[in-house]
Formats: C-alpha cells, sequence, structure tokens
C-alpha cells in the first residue's frame, strides 16, 4: 500500500472527481515503497502538480488528471484545450495537462539537479540526473477508444495517458503500474539510497526543512548551499503535519519527535487562507522567541502571532485598558494577571473569539483554567486548536498527569496522535536519559486518550558519542573544563552557537558567563540570532536543541529545590537538548551522580558488546 500525503480523508474536500478515484487506486495499488502527494505545493514558487510519484527503483513521475468528457472536449493542441465549461454553457481556453506535466518535471529535475549528490558524474566533467523521471495525465472520463477516435494521441503521446476504462476492472488494475512504468524513459541501474530520497524531498518540498530558509526554487539563484546531514521532517510527520484537519487536535510527542516542527509547518500553511490572526502560544520566552524568528524570517509575522502565555495576557490587559498587577512576587502576579483576562473575558470587555487558530506548543506546562480561556478565544465557526505536549518534560506544573482534554473544553476524542520517535537525540544519549528518569517513564493504568499519557521515547537510530559525568573538587574545576570542552569542540568545527552550558539557577549563570567570556568565548545575548554559546537555565532550554550541552552542578543538594522527581525531570529535558554530545560535570555529592554513573556504565557496556 503507497503512502499518500497527505491521507485520503483530508484531501476529499478539494478533489475532482477523477482525482478522487485516482487516489484510490494510487494507494490500494501501488506498494509499500511508493510515496504519493496530491496537491502539494513545490518550491519557492510553489507550483501544484495534481499527483507526485516518488519510487527508489523508477524515479521522479508527474501526473496530471482531468474530467473531460469527448463530448466537452472541443478542441486541443500542443499548448491549449478549448473545453465546454459545465458551469457557464461557454467555450474556455486552458492549458494542455501533457504540457503541464512536462513543465513541471522540468522545474523539478532542474532543481535537483544543481545537488551533486543528486547526478551521475560522466566523463569530460559532464553530468546527468541520477534518476529517471516521467510525466503524464489521466482522463477521467474518456474512454481508449474515444482517445483514439478523437486523435488525440497527436498532443498527448499514447503511452503518457491512462484513460477511463483502464482506471476500472481487475484486468486494468492488474495492469495499472506496469501503465506508470511505461511513462518513464528509461529504467535505472541502480535504486535511489535512502538518503537520495530525503534529499530529493529536501529540494522539492522546502517547508518540510527544519531550521533552513526557502528560496531554493528561484531559477536565478546558481548557487546552492546543502549541509553534509539533512534535517528534514520523515515521512510520518509530513503526512501528519499535511493532514491536520481543522476542529481540536492533539499531538502526544516525546522530546525530540518533531511536534514544534510540524507546529510550525501548520502555522504556515493556516496563515495562507485564514483571515482571522493565529496565535502560537508557548510557556518557555526562548522557544517562543526562537519560533517568532522564524516566522519573521518566513514573513509571515504580521499573520503569526507568537507569545508566551503570560505575554499574551500581558498584552490583553494593556490592549483593553484594564490595570496589571503590581505584586512584588512575581509567581503571585503572574497568577493575578492571567486572573484577570479569565474574569474580564467572561465579561465581554476581553472580547473572545479573536483568532481563527490557536497551536499551543510545551502544552504539558500549562495549567487547565488556562485551556479554559484559550479554548474561548478561538473562532467558534469554525475552532482550529492544535495542543502538542510531551508530559515527561512537564517541570512547571504539578500533577498535570491528570489533565482531562474534555474536562477543559478541548474535544478531541478521534483527533489525537502519538509520536514516539525521538529524531533529536542519538541513541546513547537518549538511552542514558531514559535509563536514569526511568521511575517517569511508567505505564499508565487508565487507557484513555482524553488523558495525558506518559509515553517512553523510543530512538529512529543515530548513533554518537557515549554522555560523559566528570566528577570535579569544586564548581571552579567544573567551570575550567567546561571551558575546555567548548574550546576542544569549536577546534574540531563546530560553531559556537551549536553548543550550549545549562545550568539549576541564575546564580551558576553568572558564574559560568563570566568564566567563558573571561577566556574569550562569545556568549549568545538575549536576541535570538547570535554567534555565542547558550548560556542558560534547564528550564529555558525546553523546546530547544543544541548539538554539544554541557550541564554544570548536577544534582548539586543546594541548587536543587524542588522533589527528586521534579529535579530529575528537569534534568531529562535538560540532557535531552544535546543533539549529538553531552557532557554533564558535577562535584561534592550529587543527588544523582549514582544514578547516572550506572546509566553511562550500562550504555558503555552494550556499546562495547555491540562492537
Amino acid at each position: 500500500m503507497a503512502t499518500l500525503i497527505p491521507i485520503y480523508n483530508a484531501c476529499l474536500p478539494r478533489m475532482t472527481a477523477g482525482e478522487k478515484h485516482l487516489a484510490k487506486i494510487l494507494e490500494s495499488q501501488l506498494e509499500d515503497d511508493y510515496y504519493c502527494w496530491y496537491d502539494v505545493p513545490i518550491g519557492g514558487k510553489s507550483l501544484h502538480p495534481d499527483f507526485i510519484i516518488l519510487h527508489p527503483y523508477r524515479g521522479l513521475l508527474v501526473l496530471e488528471v482531468k474530467d473531460w468528457k469527448a463530448s466537452t472536449l472541443l478542441s486541443i493542441n500542443k499548448d491549449k484545450a478549448t473545453i465546454l465549461d459545465k458551469d457557464s454553457g461557454k467555450a474556455k481556453e486552458v492549458a494542455n495537462p501533457f504540457g503541464q506535466s512536462r513543465g513541471y518535471i522540468i522545474a523539478l529535475i532542474n532543481m535537483l539537479s544543481r545537488d551533486p549528490q543528486l547526478n551521475l558524474h560522466l566523463k569530460d566533467s559532464k553530468t546527468k540526473p541520477l534518476l529517471s523521471y516521467g510525466y503524464g495525465v489521466v482522463l477521467s472520463n474518456i474512454t481508449r477508444a474515444e482517445f483514439n477516435k478523437g486523435e488525440l494521441g497527436n498532443v498527448i503521446p499514447d503511452h503518457c495517458v491512462i484513460c477511463k476504462d483502464e482506471l476500472s476492472g481487475v484486468a486494468a488494475l492488474e495492469m495499472f503500474q506496469e501503465r506508470l512504468w511505461g511513462m518513464f524513459p528509461y529504467v535505472p541501474a541502480r535504486p535511489l539510497t535512502v538518503p537520495q530520497i530525503d534529499r530529493i524531498r529536501w529540494h522539492i518540498f522546502p517547508e518540510l526543512r527544519i531550521g533552513e530558509q526557502r528560496d531554493m526554487f528561484d531559477p536565478a539563484e546558481t548557487k546552492v548551499e546543502l549541509p553534509d546531514i539533512l534535517k528534514i521532517m520523515d515521512i510520518q510527520q509530513e503526512q501528519l503535519a499535511r493532514s491536520l484537519g481543522d476542529g481540536h487536535r492533539i499531538i502526544h510527542g516525546v522530546a525530540g519527535s518533531g511536534k514544534t516542527m510540524i507546529l510550525g509547518y501548520r502555522a504556515e500553511h493556516l496563515a495562507k487562507f485564514m483571515q482571522k490572526p493565529i496565535l502560537v502560544l508557548c510557556f518557555n520566552r526562548p522557544l517562543a522567541d526562537m519560533l517568532k524568528y522564524k516566522m519573521v524570517q518566513n514573513n509571515l509575522n504580521h499573520k503569526v502571532h507568537v507569545r508566551t502565555f503570560h505575554q499574551w495576557c500581558n498584552q490583553q490587559l494593556s490592549a483593553y485598558n484594564i490595570p496589571r498587577s503590581r505584586n512584588s512576587d512575581l509567581n503571585t502576579m503572574f497568577e493575578e494577571n492571567v486572573q484577570k483576562v479569565i474574569d474580564h473575558a467572561e465579561t465581554g470587555i476581553i472580547p473572545k473569539g479573536q483568532y481563527d487558530a490557536i497551536l499551543i506548543d510545551e502544552g504539558h506546562d500549562f495549567a487547565d483554567e488556562w485551556y479554559k480561556l484559550i479554548v474561548q478565544m478561538v473562532n467558534p465557526d469554525n475552532p482550529c486548536l492544535l495542543v502538542l505536549y510531551d508530559d515527561a518534560q512537564s517541570i512547571y506544573s504539578k500533577d498535570k498527569r491528570k489533565l482531562v482534554f474534555s474536562k477543559v473544553g478541548i474535544n478531541a476524542r478521534g483527533r489525537t496522535i502519538i509520536l514516539k520517535l525521538n529524531y533529536r537525540n542519538t541513541k546513547e544519549i537518549l538511552t542514558v536519559a531514559k535509563f536514569f528518569a526511568e521511575q517517569l517513564l511508567v505505564e499508565r493504568k487508565e487507557n484513555d486518550e482524553d488523558a495525558i499519557p506518559l509515553l517512553e521515547p523510543v530512538g529512529a537510530g543515530l548513533n554518537g558519542d557515549v554522555p560523559v559525568l566528570i566528577k570535579l573538587p569544586s564548581m571552579h574545576h567544573e567551570v575550567r573544563k567546561i571551558i575546555e570542552i567548548l574550546y576542544e569542540h569549536q577546534r574540531n568545527g563546530m560553531d559556537w552557537h551549536n553548543m550550549a552550558v545549562l545550568c539549576r539557577n541564575n546564580k551558576t549563570i553568572n558564574v559560568v558567563q563570566e568564566a567563558v567570556q573571561a577566556n574569550g568565548i562569545p556568549v549568545h545575548g538575549e536576541e535570538v540570532e547570535g554567534i555565542g554559546v547558550h548560556v542558560m537555565t534547564m528550564h529555558k532550554s525546553k523546546g530547544l536543541e543544541f548539538a554539544l550541552v554541557c550541564i554544570a552542578e548536577v544534582g548539586n543538594r543546594n541548587v536543587c529545590y524542588e522533589d527528586i522527581d521534579k529535579e530529575a525531570q528537569l534534568l531529562y529535558v535538560a540532557m535531552t537538548r544535546a543533539t549529538k554530545n553531552l557532557v554533564m560535570t558535577c562535584h561534592s555529592s550529587s543527588l544523582f551522580a549514582p544514578q547516572l554513573s550506572d546509566a553511562i556504565t550500562a550504555v558503555n557496556y552494550t556499546t562495547s558488546m555491540d562492537q
């Protein structure tokens, strides 16, 4: 069964009858290694082929579908067709679909040919595309006999068209795959590899890229900078992102499963056709700043408003001239401001339904009363609400596992999705973090999709160095060691902005920042786009990721304020910020040194056995 993107039900509202019929056949008649995209914009210019088909043994195929009837097709040449419009009853000119499909595939191949890894290198420095490609037309209401009688083969080659009677019946369906293969000029000597398939998707669908600007489809661009390791949504993530419909929806996802990436794609997609603004809410300011910066990059900041929940509350109070709390205690002030927004929304002073869509990241840290307020802010005529969370990362709220979404006004039964694969961390980092936090990742007894489940992450197969725990005599020695490690990775080619030092509190941050800067290492400022090492608290690191993460004063009894479970949960979040290298330092009697040492020893033993 082929993978159809978006899923069939999500495509239905905009499909013609012929497209629906073809989509069912593609999905049911093709094998698992076929990928099919329906009406998905490609490249920076957002070209819209009806169907794109990718197969590792064949290559790329573009199909255009027309529901014309022989009686309504008045004339056709190589460029244009004249058809009888069924609504007006008048003749109108449209593009020849064969020419359309040819134009789309040539644009794709020209783009792909800029990538050296997608070319065959011939003699005399010549190259040719690595993959074969084809294009054709599906005439869902014209039989082969009618096609021949109308001499349509003069403008659409016989082997590049599939007719009505070739889309039904057992015999026809058995030959369907061969008809598709017949549209390819040749069969490549070697199949595409998985990395090559990912590179193709990276070029064709730029919105799937993680952290990349999207202007690479412009023909005027002559040079393309390609990363050595592509970061792109996998097929499941892409299918999910493109298939999300309206209404209330929930995504349960482990750390590193691509939740924030899906949220960003969803926001961009909704911004194309919604009239009112789209609101993105986070708990943590650094994550909100990062998302806001991405929206500015993509020129969407006028339509997509990114805020922390408390920033949004303050904005609402200011907009409607409601005095803010002046309480000297920050937590109390935040709570009082939230309550003011809730109260004034109830009285109507703060209007409801301000947004066409609200997307919530870090939903595991949102309180019940926040959700009840947020639900009221979505346009009631077409409520579009998406909540993403991972309860293993809930480090602010108390007893969040008891949340039942239906009780706070979120009706998402039957519209919940679970993402268990972790794409951020190496197998070694994830295994150590899981081993350490095992007490947090127990199975829930209740089996209710409306409540928050506790998911155990599964690694996606990336390998790297085993995390290390370095025990030192004092904090001074810890900082010196961290500086050595930062310089070592910088000498090995890692940029400063890909490194982070995470601390439990601001006092430790001040010590680390001062020492790091005194040793000539730049420190990242408050602005999102910077060149220095990120020095921040574990709390502020939520939702972010860095190639190298150093965690200082791990388990120091003097800086751990909450109960052991909460501290362990916070450390788990900090550990899973690392994508390649994780270094932890501690001194004196660390609360977690024994458990971490056991976890690292177990992973080292497993790694040595595998070798």
